[in-house]
């Protein structure tokens, strides 16, 4: 699910991005070429703002809280790394 926001979250800001330059010089740059660059500049500001806003850590995100990191046999050799042992079936 926190994958799929994101995605979303991505997708409709890169939307605007690219609907703003469209929209800039498709129609806006006939009634004012001032007003057709300030919204290719608001456009190429989004990019980066977007990979932000899309990469930063949702509420419900515990990646950090991984118990894995605490593992104490985490390099030796033949021990699995997706699994925390607390995991393992017995």
């Amino acid at each position: 699910m926190q994958a799929h926001r994101r995605h979303v979250r991505y997708f409709v800001l890169m939307t605007i991005c690219v609907g703003l330059f469209v929209m800039a010089w498709g129609v806006v740059r006939f009634y004012s070429v001032g007003a057709a660059i300030g919204m290719c500049v608001v456009a190429m500001i989004i990019p980066p703002v977007a990979a932000i806003l899309t990469n930063a850590p949702d509420r419900d995100d515990d990646w950090w809280d991984d118990p894995r990191w605490d593992d104490p046999d985490w390099d030796k050799p033949g021990h699995d790394r997706d699994s925390p042992d607390h995991e393992r079936k017995q």
